[in-house]
């Protein structure tokens, strides 16, 4: 059985507008950004909820950006239409369908990590397949069905959300190099 692993560097969690800027600028010096977003599940039919947190990555460094609190800025939907700088992720396209929900962009440089992995002859599609196949280890999907809407998110959920960003981020390089 492969090991199980989780982000270890720094993690910082966005919860006000006016610290969104910073954390896009240091975003923007990067070429590709580990891409994810995370929604509370709904467990009632017709039921929908808003993006609660868009997580991004690069080396050594994971923002958190709880949009529940920030809103969609204006620096975040200018990322998202950044052609220049590539945002790999698995589900792209639900998670911007989902991310408009909160405000319009034009979402462009964006890496769809399944289709990468096709291309390069792999039958996987998700994070969590792709990492083992690719990465040679396991992650934790234990938190994926929570309360992403909480007041505060507790660790186990920081963790999750890092890791996921994270391993978009190491999968990309790993397919790229293919």
């Amino acid at each position: 059985m492969l090991p199980l692993k989780a982000f270890k560097g720094k993690i910082e969690l966005v919860t006000k507008p006016e610290k969104v800027a910073k954390a896009i600028q240091e975003m923007n010096e990067h070429e590709v950004v580990g891409f994810d977003t995370e929604t509370k599940p709904a467990f009632v039919k017709g039921q929908v909820h808003k993006v609660s947190l868009l997580q991004l990555a690069i080396p050594h460094k994971v923002f958190l950006i709880r949009l529940n609190q920030t809103g969609l800025t204006g620096e975040i939907a200018n990322f998202l239409e950044n052609d220049k700088i590539t945002k790999a992720g698995v589900g792209i396209r639900d998670d911007i369908k989902t991310l408009h929900r909160l405000g319009k962009f034009h979402a462009a440089g964006f890496a769809e990590l399944s289709g990468m992995a096709r291309e390069a002859g792999l039958e996987v599609e998700s994070v969590k397949k792709l990492t083992a196949v690719l990465l040679g280890f396991r992650i934790s999907k234990g938190a994926q069905t929570s309360n992403w809407e909480a007041e505060q998110l507790n660790e186990k959920q920081i963790t999750y959300a890092a890791t996921d960003a994270w391993v978009c981020l190491e999968i990309y390089r790993k397919l790229a190099r293919l």
